[in-house]
């Protein structure tokens, strides 16, 4: 394991210097769940709940986050991204929401806060959506899925 690169030798917190670091090509995908009633999964696919399509925002939501990470993580750079893109995936053997976020960047550093947070504020808009009707939804499985770019290289995760 590597040393922790967000503090200094004194042990305090700092924003790492990546300008020395060349620019890549750089992908994070992300992905979490939101568990929910079975009424209310219909109600999202029929699109009859009382705040709108609760898809469309929620893939909305995740694309502002993700463009707003540095903002709300402390020590995260601001990143200039070429993309985002969400995907919403319902499935009424759980029932759930499947939410996948995938960040691009060509840059200094990784984008997988970016996807991290789209994918994460993409659930909480659904569960914001439809909690007047499901108090008892659980949003899990936040987790990295994969990445590439940069000096450490690719990671995928393994089933």
């Amino acid at each position: 394991m590597t040393d922790l690169t967000h503090f200094d030798e004194g042990g305090r917190a700092r924003m790492v210097d990546v300008s020395a670091k060349n620019e890549t090509a750089r992908l994070a995908t992300a992905a979490c769940r939101v568990i929910m009633q079975p009424e209310t999964l219909a109600l999202i696919k029929e699109g009859k709940a009382a705040k709108g399509d609760v898809l469309a925002v929620a893939r909305l939501a995740g694309i502002m986050a993700a463009k707003k990470t540095s903002d709300l993580i402390p020590l995260c750079h601001p990143l200039p991204l070429a993309a985002v893109s969400i995907e919403l995936t319902t499935d009424e053997a759980r029932p759930a929401i499947d939410i996948v976020a995938t960040a691009k960047v060509t840059g200094r550093t990784g984008v997988e806060m970016e996807a991290l947070t789209a994918a994460s504020v993409a659930a909480l808009t659904v569960y914001d959506m439809c909690k007047a009707v499901d108090r008892a939804m659980i949003i899990t499985d936040l987790k990295l899925l994969e990445k590439s770019g940069g000096k450490s290289g690719d990671f995928v995760r393994q089933p």
